[in-house]
């Protein structure tokens, strides 16, 4: 096969493991810059360009779009789709998932469990909007961020009007939710890859910080989901038409609540964690499913008509 990773960085952890373990099972593979590439969007022939070249012949493609560049890079993903690459996850699902407003709502809606949300725009609602996560100590968060930037723990009442009147003046979009505390600063990693849980690893804040992203300084070790935690993050993937992802979820009093549905999770922490071969994982899901479409093709009625009158 010939695959594509749409990257900015070649020399980034997830990009190079997927590229080795692509090679090691003898697929061609090509980095591309995502900004770098420009298309010619037509009916009948689109096509996609980098550094002047036409890219062709590609079978599948891989994105590891970063969140401050999802809308052009879902719009090439979106071109690759239309000259029938197969894409590791969709460019629907991917700004699904990247809308965290949107995604909770989509998730809330198929009944999975979520920290009571508010979400509200006039100042004059602020009061009402903290009464209906429980009060404080509640979580600020923009809905911009990525890694635990732009999240903020109100541990009062006052803290959390003042944070919100401060967001809200700048025009920033944010939601409120409630503070889980008996998670005790953890949350869980869980890598799902096609309908299973490959992998899973819990995160613990540092001393002095409720952020658990490693990014921050968070630990990592192993971790033994339950059934119901395995289940809710493999329905978390499928609600966000996800073949891939990372889903972050704690754990409350009342069960498995999902913080977030990743669509390029980092595999440096949790191929570490878990001494398993992530990337290796991801090559072989694509490989059978591009196989199956194949297959699919073949046994379509206009093959077979084609293939008839030759």
């Amino acid at each position: 096969m010939k695959i594509a990773i749409l990257s900015r960085n070649p020399k980034l952890y997830s990009t190079m493991r997927l590229v080795e373990a692509a090679q090691a099972r003898g697929h061609q593979v090509r980095v591309l810059d995502v900004l770098r590439c420009y298309m010619n969007i037509t009916s009948h022939n689109p096509s996609i360009h980098y550094r002047g070249e036409d890219l062709t012949g590609f079978d599948a493609v891989i994105p590891r779009i970063g969140a401050s560049v999802t809308f052009y890079g879902t719009a090439v993903l979106r071109q690759f789709e239309m000259m029938n690459v197969f894409p590791l996850n969709e460019s629907v699902a991917i700004s699904r998932s990247r809308d965290k407003l949107r995604s909770i709502q989509l998730l809330a809606r198929k009944g999975i469990g979520l920290p009571v949300t508010g979400f509200a725009h006039n100042p004059d609602d602020i009061e009402d909007l903290i009464s209906q996560v429980g009060g404080a100590p509640l979580v600020i968060k923009l809905l911009q961020g990525t890694q635990g930037i732009g999240v903020v723990l109100a541990e009062t009442h006052n803290a959390a009007e003042s944070v919100i009147q401060a967001f809200m003046g700048l025009n920033a979009n944010i939601m409120v939710q409630e503070f889980i505390k008996e998670a005790g600063g953890s949350d869980i990693r869980c890598l799902v890859i096609g309908d299973k849980v490959v992998a899973s690893m819990k995160r613990q804040a540092s001393t002095c910080e409720f952020r658990s992203n490693l990014h921050r300084g968070g630990t990592a070790t192993l971790i033994r989901l339950t059934p119901e935690e395995r289940s809710t993050a493999v329905r978390a993937a499928r609600i966000m038409g996800l073949n891939v992802c990372g889903v972050d979820l704690l754990r409350s009093n009342h069960g498995p609540v999902i913080m977030e549905v990743n669509s390029s999770p980092g595999l440096k922490g949790i191929e570490a964690t878990s001494d398993k071969d992530i990337a290796d994982m991801i090559i072989q899901f694509i490989e059978k499913r591009f196989e199956t479409m194949e297959t699919a093709k073949d046994k379509s009625p206009t093959r077979t008509r084609t293939r008839g009158k030759g």
